[in-house]
């Protein structure tokens, strides 16, 4: 005879937020349920005899009122016959921003990714390529987009494991594959620069664009006093904090995709306007000339690492993929992967054609600033200004929009603090509070530390690892593929390479900053 299995319940009232969580079997409406989605990764067991009926049972469940009591059951029976698993759900999920809400879906993926994936570091591509030239440029930039276009895949997968947790935050899965320490000293930084110091970054593109926009559309005929470029920061900050007001990652949706319409037009106006304005004279295509072999080398290094920090939001992949409900027959990562491979398609229509295009156009008169301060040197005069305030006013969306993606990890860890000590959910107040607090706190840093950009480079480099290594490892650690196999060597030798040109990429920002120099202005925002 064979042996019955014994399943328990367990309140969930009587489990504290920081207490290990038994296994329990999820019930129906919980499929659907958006912050208790259960993973798909889940074997289906093989249906047991059914247990004969009771006479009296029967007479009762045979009544007009046990109808609904009935319907219950046998959705209850389908559940377990299809997934006949248990598994682990986290109620604090629901409390915290990004997996508050989890009906997204493959069009929300490709919102959130377009807008993460697209800004203005692309405008520098060009500049890659006056140092690289025409062959090494396009074959980097080819190579660097399919490495982590692997290396996002590569996530995608990870974010459910086998025992039935999902892994909606990339410091997480962290720490699950190298273990609690070791994962928070290789993730805990990089992670929330490219949150917050992306956030900063953005205060200053943002709030300078908004400067230029006024000057094209004011021109010097305008009676009005011209704000301060702090005060034009503080402008670009209070449209983002009103903007953060948005409770979760879900709804601001329709921001990301404002945001990704505006990235794909300024991206593809600039290439556009700067071909059909022709080349300016004196364009050359022979590379810079240098003092030393170590400066050429050091000028190599930069390049790469403007094209590698061109891809950016695979801090933000698992995060978008947590928004998505999940079920045996419909695993998150389907709807995410077709959203991921759209977004990706554009992305490559707006990049390539951006750094080919420029490199045409201007050659190695391309200056530090990229495509827009070129495009403003040497065809302000020939171009419209409703063409050149068109492109300003799409980065300045752009920049406002993409502020609330990056910005939406900081929220959820300082919710997280609150939650795991008080056991209960952020009140809306405290919510807005928070959201407000780290608006002042990144205005700040970028008034206190206008010069942060010239650092971008060297912090980059650092943050390098989450893009092109970290994943590649993570997949080693947690899905253990067989030893000397195809994708186990694939792993290991993209993971090895990644932490080298890391360091390489930090190696040659010193180098740059020492020879170079950097001129510190502290509060004196330019």
């Amino acid at each position: 005879m064979e042996e019955k299995k014994e399943m328990k319940f367990v309140r969930p009232e009587s489990l504290s937020v920081g207490a290990e969580i038994p296994a329990i079997s999820a019930p129906p409406f919980q499929l659907h349920c958006p912050s208790m989605t259960r993973s798909p990764l889940l074997d289906i067991a093989p249906k047991t005899p059914k247990t004969p009926k009771s006479p009296l049972a029967s007479l009762l469940m045979s009544t007009p009122i046990a109808s609904p009591m009935k319907k219950a059951i046998a959705s209850m029976q389908c559940y377990l016959e299809e997934v006949g698993h248990f598994t682990k759900l986290d109620p604090q999920d629901a409390w915290l921003p990004i997996t508050e809400s989890r009906n997204g879906n493959a069009y929300y993926s490709a919102f959130h990714t377009l807008s993460s994936g697209i800004g203005v570091q692309a405008l520098l591509l060009p500049l890659a390529f006056t140092t690289l030239s025409w062959t090494w440029g396009i074959l980097c930039l080819s190579l660097v987009f399919m490495w982590q276009l692997y290396t996002l895949w590569l996530l995608i997968q990870l974010h459910e494991s086998e025992s039935g947790m999902r892994y909606s935050r990339y410091l997480r899965l962290s720490m699950a594959a190298f273990g609690e320490k070791l994962g928070k000293l290789l993730a805990l930084f990089p992670v929330m620069y490219l949150s917050g110091g992306t956030c900063v970054t953005l205060i200053m593109i943002g709030g300078g664009t908004m400067k230029i926009f006024f000057q094209i559309v004011c021109g010097d005929t305008c009676s009005m006093r011209p704000l301060t470029t702090i005060e034009w920061y503080f402008l670009f900050v209070c449209l983002a904090i009103i903007l953060a007001q948005l409770p979760n990652l879900n709804s601001i949706a329709g921001v990301s995709l404002i945001g990704a319409i505006t990235a794909i037009s300024y991206c593809t106006l600039i290439w556009v306007v700067s071909i059909i304005q022709g080349r300016p004279e004196g364009v050359s295509y022979d590379p810079p000339e240098t003092k030393s072999d170590m400066a050429r080398i050091c000028d190599i290094l930069n390049a790469l690492g403007i094209i590698a920090f061109a891809f950016r939001g695979h801090n933000l992949v698992l995060e978008i993929q947590g928004t998505m409900p999940s079920s045996a027959k419909q695993p998150s990562r389907k709807p995410m992967w077709r959203g991921v491979k759209l977004a990706y398609v554009i992305i490559a229509m707006c990049l390539f054609p951006l750094a080919i295009g420029g490199y045409w156009a201007y050659g190695n008169l391309m200056p530090n600033g990229g495509m827009l301060n070129a495009l403003h040197k040497y065809h302000g005069h020939s171009t419209s200004k409703l063409l050149l305030g068109l492109t300003s006013l799409f980065v300045v969306l752009n920049c406002l929009s993409s502020f609330q993606i990056y910005a939406m990890p900081v929220f959820d860890n300082l919710e997280l603090r609150f939650t795991s000590k008080m056991k209960k959910p952020c009140p809306w107040w405290l919510r807005i509070v928070f959201r407000i607090f780290f608006g002042c706190l990144a205005f700040f840093i970028s008034v206190a530390l206008p010069f942060l950009m010239s650092l971008a480079g060297l912090i980059g480099g650092v943050a390098l690892p989450v893009t092109l290594a970290y994943p590649c490892f993570m997949w080693i650690l947690i899905k253990k593929p067989t030893k000397y196999s195809a994708i186990w060597c694939l792993n290991w030798i993209l993971g090895v390479l990644g932490m080298v040109l890391s360091m390489l990429v930090i190696a040659g920002a010193i180098w740059t900053i020492v020879t170079m120099g950097i001129e510190i202005h502290f509060f004196k925002p330019q």
